[in-house]
């Protein structure tokens, strides 16, 4: 269950007349558990609770308490024996009246009437496996907004559904925007008087809902009228007590959609929640999903937290802001040209969806502007910072317009705490006209244009926020000559899977520039345009961002056309979750990243969790050290290491793979087959000790193959599935010889090198490892055949796995080899017989202390939490010897490994270049 699910479970819960006994198997039941698991709750199978209440391990205990003893009882709960055994999270208590709880960890309660608990519904979240932030927890308003918005917006298109249609959905799109205001405004005293909106509704339209869409038309064209039109306007008297709000939210169509009697009800039933505790910092997000079918499964969960936000606005701008305000003091002049100075900076999202990074930018200055104004004693003073300053430009048009209204929204509540709520009221209304949110293709459109950095002095208005034509964001700013800060999640799409429209995309921001870019992901586009803006004015940018472009093969395609010419890295968050907070659903991996122009004054800061450092310079791997690209080669560039091929693609449907029984089986019948079986190995094979076999038929045996009955049914299903393919060389050659391999590795002699494609995160060596001769190694996983043994200490070594954990790209934050990026390029240093003598040794103990634990699997043996002593002992010595072989002692960390292999790569390709270079002379 989502978390708009749960809330609804338990409003209904709550609306029920309270049974005692029902109470705590309808509150789990509530919260998403099975029926199987309340049926063994209800027969005490399960039930764990010494004060004849229930308790479900390892999450609550709940009592239902006599009339007035509930607090007692929660007391009860603390000091059950049964609570600490039990391990629970929440212990419960209520009496129908009351209703008491307490998170067992963390002390925090919750203490209100029984009909009110459904608003603290986060709190409880934990128990369906949603693990929350704080901030989760404490918007319980905005999810159950967004659950009975989304019900009236789905009952609306039962009965319109005319409106559900492409042509339609802006204008459905469009009333629910201004739904939204109108809940705010009754509950914020914007409309005088309690509940007017909802009131008049109530009251004016028919119970039946007839003219429920009548009454809703003649309020909005109310608040599209200016007082001095009211009279030729001919309103009701029950409308003209709407004031004027205009600024494009009610002009155009003011067409209304038909409710049903059940429409009617929700609409009553959104208009009796509390608005005044909406946080349009992710309120946005979430009522974004209502409008989008795809989304709606999840709703209530589509927000970025506030915490990730701040990691890209923090070291952007807001840091600085905060430090300048602490060194200002008391000093009246030094806040006074902070002040102006923030009412000059300009932020900008051009990916801004309903607007999160411009809402959490423009509430955290407005902050810091009431400091500087409670310190000059101006505590009541009109804000400066304009909220025309806050652009963002956005494909959709629903996220557009919420984009705009949140800040909308923001605004007045940030004018209520900071300057009261009367002169917050004396100057909210009517809404400017300005459309300063774009609805538009951000990679289309002429950022410095749009941002009037030009000065131009562009200045237009509109009726219509709706339909705005693109140029109509092109507005002056109030304030010129700040700074503007670029920030943003932009849309990611990597290597095949971009749409049709976003490849078209790609090729007009890189086309001009380079034919190679095909591995760059579509928010790559973001950072060229950014980096373009920085370098023409007077500009910083972040931007939220895939780990992968910092990686692989996609980096020296794309950083070359960002850094450089006087744009360098300003800051780098490492890899991290960016979630949902959703527990089934872990999030995409990101990095955040900083660019601006040379002369920016803060010393580049590399963030890695809760820690910062300075340093001199940071490169496109997010590392300290200067700008260098490692590109794929084709063999290694150390003279020293062997070739590492990729292994044998069966292209078979799994005809030519067999696992043990059918190899018994096989053998059993047929003797004479047993020459054409090799033990086969992929990457999980080996990891996981799993045992696999295929065929190995050389063409010359491919008739004697075909003898044996059970083979000659293989082969034709490989034939007739490649005959199928809908590649030509399939169809017209491998489907021919079925026996083949698409394409077959060299089966080794002696011994074979396996390396794992990938391989977890979590492990401290990459398990690099021996398999004997005649085996076949899948395309799952690479190989170094017939290798002399201290390559194995190469490949195991705390060393190796830093060279590509930094160079070659990863799934999500688990390492991914590469064969031509990760082994060819590895830096090393010329190594005498003595070294690789040693390493051998290293080798060789390394595979002893796996063999002395047989039969436990690689993925057991370098779980770290499992992992052997003899075994991480062993690596211990191999990573010794390697390293002074490198520098004389062992690395103090990975950085400073790092800084050596980047510069040996650094003379290693200097060195190939000038043999390239000696090459072609020669043969001119």
């Amino acid at each position: 269950m989502n978390a708009v699910e749960i809330e609804e479970a338990i409003s209904a819960l709550a609306e029920q007349p309270f049974d005692a006994q029902e109470f705590p198997f309808a509150f789990l039941e509530a919260f998403g558990n099975k029926a199987t698991t309340l049926k063994k709750l209800r027969s005490g199978a399960s039930n764990k609770s010494d004060l004849g209440g229930v308790l479900q391990t390892s999450n609550i205990h709940i009592v239902v308490a006599a009339p007035g003893t509930a607090t007692e009882k929660l007391a009860a709960l603390r000091a059950s024996p049964a609570t600490k055994r039990g391990k629970v999270k929440f212990i419960l208590a209520t009496d129908g009246v009351s209703f008491e709880a307490e998170d067992i960890e963390s002390g925090e309660t919750v203490a209100c009437d029984y009909p009110d608990f459904p608003n603290h519904f986060g709190f409880f979240l934990p128990l369906a496996g949603i693990n929350t932030v704080k901030q989760v927890r404490d918007s319980s308003f905005d999810i159950r907004a967004t659950s009975r918005l989304n019900k009236l917006y789905v009952e609306l298109l039962k009965d319109n559904p005319d409106w559900g249609s492409a042509e339609r959905r802006p204008d459905m799109n469009h009333f629910m925007a201004r739904l939204i205001f109108c809940f705010f405004a009754e509950d914020t005293d914007i409309f005088e008087g309690t509940r007017r909106f909802t009131a008049t509704v109530e009251q004016m339209s028919a119970r039946d809902s007839s003219n429920t869409h009548v009454v809703i038309g003649e309020i909005f064209r109310a608040m599209n009228t200016p007082i001095a039109s009211r009279n030729d306007a001919h309103l009701p008297r029950w409308a003209d007590v709407f004031p004027y709000v205009n600024g494009g939210l009610f002009s155009d169509t003011l067409e209304v959609p038909r409710f049903s009697r059940i429409a009617r009800t929700y609409l009553l039933h959104i208009g009796g929640l509390d608005w005044r505790k909406i946080n349009p910092d992710i309120f946005g997000s979430m009522i974004q999903a209502v409008a989008d079918d795809e989304e709606r499964g999840a709703l209530g969960m589509h927000y970025t937290s506030v915490p990730n936000i701040l990691k890209v606005l923090n070291p952007l701008f807001l840091d600085d802001l905060r430090t300048k305000l602490e060194e200002a003091g008391d000093n009246a002049r030094m806040l006074l040209n902070l002040r102006k100075r923030m009412a000059r900076i300009r932020v900008f999202d051009p990916a801004c969806g309903s607007g999160n990074f411009l809402v959490i930018a423009y509430k955290e200055m407005r902050a810091i502007e009431a400091e500087v104004n409670k310190r000059r004693g101006e505590d009541s003073r009109k804000s400066e910072i304009p909220l025309t300053n806050f652009r963002g430009i956005e494909f959709r048009d629903f996220p557009a317009e919420i984009a705009r209204l949140a800040l909308i929204i923001a605004e007045f509540q940030c004018d209520v705490l900071y300057r009261g709520q009367q002169l917050a009221l004396n100057e909210f209304l009517p809404l400017d006209a300005e459309n300063w949110i774009t609805c538009g293709n951000a990679l289309r459109v002429d950022w410095l244009s749009l941002m009037d950095v030009d000065r131009a002095g562009v200045k237009i208005f509109t009726d219509d926020l709706f339909g705005a034509p693109l140029d109509q964001a092109r507005i002056s700013f109030e304030n010129e000559g700040g700074e503007t800060y670029i920030c943003g999640n932009p849309p990611y799409s990597g290597k095949g899977k971009k749409e049709p429209e976003q490849l078209l995309d790609m090729d007009f921001i890189f086309g001009s520039r380079t034919e190679k870019y095909g591995y760059v992901d579509y928010v790559g586009c973001w950072f060229v345009l950014a980096a373009d803006f920085c370098r023409r004015t007077n500009a910083a940018a972040a931007l939220v961002t895939t780990n992968s472009i910092c990686q692989g093969r996609q980096l020296p395609q794309l950083w070359p056309h960002v850094l450089g010419k006087g744009i360098k890295i300003s800051f780098a968050h490492h890899s991290f979750k960016w979630s949902n907070n959703a527990t089934r659903n872990a999030g995409v991996t990101v990095a955040i990243i900083g660019i601006a122009r040379e002369g920016h004054s803060k010393a580049p800061t590399l963030y890695d969790g809760e820690f910062s450092r300075e340093v001199s310079h940071i490169n496109a791997y997010l590392i300290e050290g200067a700008d260098l690209f490692v590109e794929s080669v084709s063999t290694p560039r150390s003279t020293d290491l062997p070739l590492m091929q990729t292994g044998s693609v069966p292209n078979d449907g799994g005809n030519l793979i067999l696992c043990s029984d059918e190899v018994h089986e096989l053998s059993a019948a047929h003797l004479e087959a047993e020459r054409f079986i090799h033990r086969f190995y992929g990457s999980e094979d080996y990891l996981q000790g799993l045992t696999r076999f295929c065929l190995v038929i050389a063409d010359r045996d491919a008739d004697v193959a075909r003898g044996i009955s059970p083979l000659r049914d293989r082969l034709d299903r490989v034939a007739e599935l490649r005959a199928e393919s809908k590649k030509k060389e399939t169809r017209d050659q491998l489907a021919k010889v079925p026996h083949r391999f698409q394409h077959r590795g060299e089966i080794p002699e002696k011994q074979a090198i396996i390396i794992p494609s990938v391989s977890s995160e979590r492990r401290e060596w990459f398990p690099a490892g021996l398999l004997p001769s005649g085996t076949v190694i899948s395309n799952l996983a690479f190989m170094i055949n017939d290798a002399p043994l201290w390559n194995l200490a190469l490949l195991t070594s705390r060393l190796h796995l830093t060279w590509i954990g930094t160079v070659c790209g990863k799934l999500k934050t688990d390492f991914r080899y590469s064969n031509t990026l990760g082994w060819n390029t590895f830096p090393t240093p010329p190594l005498t017989d003595k070294n690789k003598s040693d390493l051998t040794h290293c080798a060789e103990d390394i595979l002893l202390a796996r063999e002395a634990h047989f039969p436990a699997t690689i993925s057991d043996l370098y779980d770290p939490e499992k992992m052997p002593a003899m075994l991480r002992q062993a690596h211990e010595r191999n990573d010794e010897v390697l390293e002074r072989i490198y520098i004389g002692r062992r690395f103090r960390n990975d950085t400073e490994r790092l800084e050596k292999l980047f510069n040996l790569y650094s003379k290693m390709s200097a060195s190939a270049g000038s043999a390239i270079k000696r090459k072609v002379g020669t043969t001119a």
